[in-house]
């Protein structure tokens, strides 16, 4: 796909409590596995867009970001964390005008590949969907949120783990986090995402609901390793992503 029309949103401003960061004054995206920072790991898999059309928003100890990885990269502060969905809403005034793809990852979700986030991009701008979410199954992360369809199989909602019902929590099909919008269209119902949820938060998670109700396309698209869908919270996710990757350098099954 032409990268003029592709950019990349990553929330990155998250303080990593329970990884210890009130101790190490350390941002929980520059925690490291397999000796390098979780976001870079995450900007190594996204080569194929230019620099300047990622995103990277930043928060807490936000300084150690930007010096760490320079001037290529555009940032966006979020000077509250108030969840996903604010974390894309604090980026909109970079994106007036924009009529593209928008990939929305994560800088603390070390586990996404190449080759899966390029072909969801292209997918979104090759069908005209509204919106293309990444899906997979894994069975360990329970919490995850769930693809919840309607009687045909069409989606219907993603339901944050935390908020599900016990029938939606038997759902195998899990939402990565990691999506591909139409831009015009992701920051026109961003607005209407409000936070009467478990957490108090803007959910992004909202925003494909939103999108299906007004009648716009939304798809998935399963990625087949269900480990990619990890993310780093606690010092033990942040040793089970360790080995994950130390895994696929040596080509190793799990």
């Amino acid at each position: 796909m032409e990268t003029d029309g592709l950019r990349v949103i990553i929330p990155a401003a998250g303080k990593g409590r329970r990884l210890g960061s009130d101790v190490t004054g350390m941002p929980k995206a520059m925690y490291r596995a397999c000796g390098k920072p979780l976001l870079e790991t995450v900007l190594e898999q996204l080569d194929f867009v230019r620099k300047k059309d990622i995103y990277i928003v930043v928060g807490y100890e936000k300084e150690k970001i930007i010096s760490y990885f320079g001037d290529g990269y555009s940032y966006v502060e979020q000077k509250e964390q108030l969840g996903t969905g604010h974390a894309v809403e604090v980026c909109r005034p970079c994106f007036e005008g924009f009529d593209g793809t928008v990939l929305v990852t994560f800088g603390d979700m070390p586990l996404f590949r190449r080759g899966p986030m390029k072909e969801l991009c292209e997918y979104r701008a090759a069908s005209g969907a509204a919106c293309v979410l990444m899906t997979a199954e894994n069975p360990e992360l329970d919490m995850w949120a769930r693809i919840v369809r309607d009687g045909e199989g069409r989606f219907s909602a993603v339901v944050e783990g935390r908020d599900c019902t016990p029938e939606q929590a038997k759902i195998r099909e899990l939402f990565s986090g990691v999506a591909a919008f139409d831009s015009r269209k992701l920051f026109a119902v961003l607005g209407e995402v409000d936070r009467d949820n478990a957490q108090h938060e803007y959910y992004l998670t909202e925003v494909p609901e939103i999108m299906a109700r007004r009648g716009w396309t939304v798809e998935t698209r399963m990625t087949a390793d269900g480990d990619d869908l990890r993310g780093v919270n606690t010092p033990e996710d942040l040793r089970v992503c360790e080995e994950i990757m130390r895994r696929r350098e040596t080509g190793v099954s799990g």
